[in-house]
């Protein structure tokens, strides 16, 4: 009975055992259908892609039923539905797919950036939610507008946000751009000009590459662009970098970074004619390719239980065995569809649970509450995929951008750029240039100043110095030796004047060697007016005294003039008050400003890539060329004026035991001379200031010197070696020498009182000579009368002579012709002396000039005229020629 007990027992225990680990049923999935928008249909040009995609979205499919639940409890059904890449149609082909039902709650998929736009839009009111592998476009980043769609593939403007962080890292603030024109690439290139914008780089140039991409990048490289970006599709790389090529628009100067230049990698080496693959790939060398990380380089398995590189094998495996192209959007299709399913999945536990749970009964969840659990739930996604972390922030992808250098025939990743993190990490041991650094993104343009150096700036300031002690010297010399000075003829208080001209136009030279690099900009304006007034002024003045005595070296030796000019204040006085006057209008309608000036550039023979642009800071002001106009306008025919002087008393023999009236002339020359080439040469050399400065400063230096050697020098000389005797003059000469103003003044007086008095011997001469000629002509006419009754014609001429048949005058008669010789030889004279063109009377220092009898020649020829009569005629009365 025992035993029978325990076998029953066992039998009991086995059927336990095998009901605990008997045959389990079948599990039970849920289908969750989702529609998939893709372009099927020929013609579309888009049907390798979708067989690309393919057999990534069945390799998904089959990872997610080895799922367990809650996941596994659900399987993905996929409706097919053809957009043909048109808005239009794909828009009728999903609202009949849901009003054929069944219900959709995802649509999975849109590569067409178009129709995937349209769609879009039109969500909300489908209360569904998208989720593409290739909605890139940067205009699909508007939430108020998309806010129902994701994409697993990174935007296009985390590519623009990765190129601007890489010109920020090297320092490029002026680029350009090229692109190619299509939908998508039309849409990254708006984009990527508002973020330089507000990276504030400047964007040189924007060309298309529809036409002719040559013509393009030779608008790039004559606008000497340096950092090219270019957006362009994958077959269009090989003839960018021929044109490149052509246009050695590659090396140590040029920077490449291109955005989207083919999804499958570096391809280059495609028939382009006139390029060689060589050709290619030297033009390509050194570029930089942003493009989105296609797969991930991390070796821990992710959601779908299989790592990055298991994935790729059974993907290429599966692509060998259909025959289809590859797709370098694979990937992301992968994790779309992983998206979809736990996104799905997650909602649907949620409705289970609150229906299941909820306190009334029958209740049911509304599709918009099952929108708005699935949108939370697509937003809040976070796991690791076979791309790498997906996770979504305002509806796109956060990822990593990959920046891929091409060097020799294979790119090297030298860095990555963080969307989430918004920063840019390079490898910089990988990182190479052509050149000793990164390319600069310009012409490097290095300002010169031309400025006066040091060195040339103290010797010309010591010249200038030296002609100042010089000047002043002679200062004290003459105001020492004061009444030795007036040994020389026209002297004076003009010789001070003189003086100081030569020490104003002097210290102008030491403030014209000064510009900004050493002063203010305020301190140099100031500068500017005060080296204008003491050069002008110190002109002037020195000219005009010049020219004075000149005028009255000149007045004293002619005899045709009939006023001459006493002193020098005068014109001294109104010359420099007429400078005044022009210079303060200048001062004040239009004052001098500082100027920088730009000279033309000169290419740096060091560097090729810098070019020197001198620039110089001179004085100006608006209407310049008027100003100097007026300034010269005055001045030039006085300096002509002067020349004409000067030549005409070249040969002039002056009373001076030192001077002469050569020296004279020649001071006169110097200054007309050096101011002209002065004027002239700085206007010539206006480009270099310290060509301008050296060229005035000696002109200004010489001419000075000159006037001081031909002027004051020989009498200096003769003052130092003749002291002895020049200390001890006669009376006469000490007397004469003392009251030289005074004999002015009185002969001034005596020359009135002799002009009146000569008017009244012309009176009387004039009513004598016509009474004699009243007489004569009676006593003529008695005489012929008498002859026979005879009448003689009587003749008179011009000569205003009366010869009569009469005995002749006694000596003691009034009108006998020794007393008419008396009384001419002693008004002759006067006459003679009032009209010297020296206005005002004679000055003692110009006594030697009547010393002999060649003084009144004019008063022997005059006598000699007066005297001859015709032959056996009686003189009654004097003749006048």
């Amino acid at each position: 009975m025992e035993r029978c007990r325990r076998v029953e027992a066992f039998r009991l225990l086995l059927l336990l055992c095998w009901l605990m680990v008997g045959p389990v049923p079948a599990q039970v999935r849920h289908p969750l259908p989702v529609l998939w928008v893709m372009p099927v249909s020929s013609g579309s040009g888009m049907e390798n892609l979708t067989a690309g995609v393919g057999p990534a979205v069945r390799l998904a499919l089959q990872d997610l039923k080895k799922q367990p639940p809650p996941l596994g409890n659900y399987e993905i059904q996929l409706q097919l539905l053809d957009s043909q890449c048109d808005p239009a149609k794909s828009l009728k082909a999903l609202f009949d797919a849901m009003w054929a039902g069944p219900k959709y709650l995802l649509v999975l998929g849109g590569v067409c950036p178009s129709v995937t736009a349209l769609i879009a839009r039109a969500l909300p009111a489908l209360n569904l939610v998208q989720v593409s592998f290739a909605a890139a476009s940067p205009s699909l980043s508007n939430r108020k507008w998309y806010g129902n769609l994701f994409s697993t593939m990174p935007s296009d403007r985390a590519l623009n946000q990765a190129a601007v962080k890489l010109l920020q890292r090297h320092k490029w603030t002026r680029v350009g751009v090229i692109t190619q024109e299509t939908p998508r690439l039309s849409q990254m290139k708006k984009d990527l000009l508002r973020q330089l914008l507000k990276a504030n780089v400047q964007v040189v140039s924007t060309e298309s590459l529809s036409d002719d991409a040559c013509s393009s990048l030779k608008t790039l490289k004559d606008r000497d662009v340096r950092i090219i970006i270019a957006q362009f599709e994958e077959e269009s790389a090989s003839e960018v970098f021929c044109c490149a090529y052509r246009l050695n628009l590659f090396g140590a100067q040029y920077q490449w970074m291109v955005a989207d230049g083919g999804a499958a990698g570096w391809r280059l080496g495609g028939h382009v004619s006139g390029c060689s693959v060589n050709s290619l790939l030297m033009a390509a060398d050194g570029s930089i390719r942003l493009q989105s990380r296609q797969l991930s380089n991390s070796n821990t398995p992710g959601v779908s239980g299989r790592t990055p590189r298991d994935y790729q094998d059974s993907y290429l495996r599966q692509l060998l065995q259909e025959g289809s192209h590859f797709s370098p959007l694979h990937a992301f299709a992968y994790d779309t569809v992983w998206v979809a399913a736990k996104a799905l999945g997650q909602v649907m536990e949620a409705v289970k649970h609150r229906e299941k749970y909820s306190v009334r009964r029958n209740v049911t969840v509304s599709e918009e509450e099952v929108e708005k659990m699935l949108l939370e739930a697509v937003k809040n996604m976070q796991f690791e995929g076979v791309t790498g972390p997906v996770l979504f922030r305002g509806g796109e992808r956060m990822a990593v951008i990959e920046l891929t250098q091409f060097q020799g025939s294979s790119g090297v990743l030298v860095g990555e750029f963080s969307v989430a993190t918004q920063q840019l990490r390079l490898l910089n041991h990988l990182l190479k240039f052509k050149g000793p650094g990164p390319a600069r993104d310009q012409t490097l343009v290095r300002q010169q100043h031309r400025r006066v150096n040091l060195l040339l700036y103290g010797t010309v300031s010591s010249a200038a110095a030296v002609t100042i002690i010089i000047t002043l010297i002679v200062l004290g010399f003459v105001v020492i030796h004061h009444k030795h000075w007036l040994l020389r003829p026209s002297s004076g208080p003009r010789d001070e004047l003189l003086l100081l001209g030569i020490l104003l136009s002097s210290s102008s030279v030491l403030i014209s060697g000064l510009d900004g690099a050493s002063v203010s900009d305020w301190t140099f304006e100031i500068l500017c007016s005060v080296r204008l007034w003491t050069l002008s002024v110190g002109h002037t003045v020195g000219f005009t005294v010049l020219f004075s005595r000149t005028w009255r070296v000149y007045s004293l030796c002619s005899i045709t003039h009939k006023r001459r000019l006493q002193r020098a204040g005068p014109v001294v006085i109104w010359m420099l008050l007429l400078d005044v006057f022009v210079l303060t209008s200048w001062q004040i309608l239009d004052p001098l400003r500082r100027v920088v000036l730009q000279h033309r550039s000169q290419s740096d023979p060091a560097d090729q890539d810098v070019i020197i642009r001198p620039y110089s800071e001179h004085c100006s002001s608006s209407n310049m060329e008027l100003w100097l106009t007026a300034v010269y306008g005055y001045k030039g025919p006085l300096l002509g004026l002067g020349c004409f002087l000067a030549w005409s008393i070249r040969s002039v023999q002056v009373d001076h035991p030192a001077v002469s009236s050569e020296h004279l002339t020649l001071s006169m020359f110097a200054a007309t001379v050096f101011s002209v080439s002065g004027v002239s040469g700085s206007l010539l050399t206006s480009h270099n200031p310290p060509v301008q400065f050296c060229l005035s400063s000696v002109l200004i230096l010489c001419c000075n010197i000159c006037i001081l050697s031909f002027l004051f020098g020989p009498t200096i000389s003769y003052l130092w070696w003749n002291g002895s005797e020049l200390q001890q003059p006669s009376e006469l000469q000490g007397g004469a020498a003392e009251e030289e103003d005074e004999d002015e003044d009185q002969l001034s007086r005596l020359n009135q009182q002799l002009k009146s008095r000569t008017e009244q011997l012309d009176v009387e001469i004039e009513t004598i000579t016509m009474k004699l000629s009243e007489t004569s002509e009676s006593e003529m006419l008695q005489t012929t009368r008498t002859n026979h009754g005879e009448v003689r014609p009587v003749s008179g001429t011009h000569e205003a002579q009366v010869c009569a048949d009469r005995k002749p005058s006694s000596p003691d008669d009034i009108n006998s012709p020794e007393h008419m010789r008396r009384r001419l030889s002693v008004q002759l004279p006067i006459l003679h002396h009032s009209y010297l063109p020296h206005v005002g009377g004679v000055s003692s220092s110009s006594s030697s000039l009547f010393g002999g009898r060649q003084a009144f020649a004019h008063h022997d020829e005059l006598m000699t005229t007066i005297t001859s009569c015709p032959p056996g005629s009686t003189h009654l009365e004097p003749c006048y020629c």
